[in-house]
């Protein structure tokens, strides 16, 4: 991006605003009867929300999945045969690990994708965040957008591998959001996980060039993160200590789902009724990871080629 380190911590505080606006609304949809803190502060507590086994959350990842599968074929017209699998986060690296992620599938090996879950602490994983999650690590998200790239005829091998974080993670992010169109949150508290972590991503722009360029402490990066997402203690730990080491990265989810909204917008507007959500998925997909410069210009030719 050409975008400076103030342009996008100004993006990322309007990002928070609009979201949270959003979260208001849901809290009230909800029948809650107390502040956004109570409320958030509801969510990481109650027994509810949370199982009291590994097979348990591995099971319920599993189904929301599965769930997923079955309304693939409505948004996509071209559809991996590679498979995934729903396994833990192995023992040893369970405690200091994010909370999923996608193992992609080795080229030319017998093994699917892996779509991690972090069993460990089951008191900081709640169930409402898993159709977000599952969107995000598993379909339409990474798992689709890497085994698209591994079957396309004639793509390089080196290009089936390739990743640029802000297609890659901005397609995670948008996955989440194009979850509400597919249908996968089914309440208040499932909607308000996935605000949550679009929340923590727009938070992300806010928190990143705070400690970068703006002298941001740690604390006040933890305070900020807590405040304004229901994420658990342990995730805001993991988050803000990934912030501070990897500076940059975490700025690449929203910027690049913001992004591949505007192009989505830009294809909707120009062909009107001729506009094909199916079609329009496979092509920003068709050719791989690619800078999002190069993104748009795929995009830019499809409309020229269908107006």
């Amino acid at each position: 991006t050409d975008l400076s380190a103030a342009q996008i911590h100004q993006i990322g505080l309007a990002e928070v605003a609009r979201i949270r606006a959003e979260m208001d609304e849901v809290i009230a949809q909800s029948g809650f009867d107390g502040s956004f803190e109570d409320f958030t502060e509801f969510l990481r507590t109650d027994p509810q929300f949370y199982t009291n086994s590994e097979e348990g959350l591995l099971k319920e990842a599993a189904f929301v999945a599965k769930k997923i599968d079955y309304l693939m074929p409505e948004f996509f017209g071209t559809l991996p045969r590679l498979s995934y699998g729903v396994v833990p986060v192995p023992d040893e690296i369970a405690p200091n690990y994010t909370t999923a992620s996608y193992n992609p599938a080795p080229i030319g090996g017998i093994r699917g994708g892996a779509y991690w879950v972090n069993t460990f602490a089951l008191d900081q994983r709640p169930l409402y965040e898993l159709p977000a999650l599952t969107a995000h690590e598993a379909v339409p998200g990474h798992h689709h957008q890497n085994a698209i790239a591994r079957e396309i005829e004639g793509l390089p091998a080196f290009r089936k591998q390739l990743y640029f974080s802000a297609m890659g993670e901005g397609w995670g992010l948008y996955s989440e959001k194009l979850g509400i169109e597919m249908g996968i949150y089914n309440n208040a508290y499932e909607h308000f996980g996935r605000l949550s972590y679009e929340m923590w991503r727009a938070c992300r722009l806010v928190i990143d060039t705070g400690i970068h360029s703006q002298g941001w402490s740690r604390q006040q990066a933890l305070d900020y993160l807590s405040s304004n997402t229901s994420l658990s203690t342990a995730n805001v730990r993991a988050e803000v200590d990934r912030y501070i080491s990897w500076p940059a990265q975490a700025l690449s989810y929203k910027l690049g789902e913001m992004k591949i909204i505007e192009l989505r917008q830009r294809a909707e507007q120009a062909l009107g009724n001729r506009f094909d959500i199916r079609e329009f998925h496979d092509v920003l997909l068709g050719q791989g990871a690619l800078p999002l410069d190069l993104l748009e210009g795929v995009i830019d030719h499809y409309i020229e080629t269908n107006i």
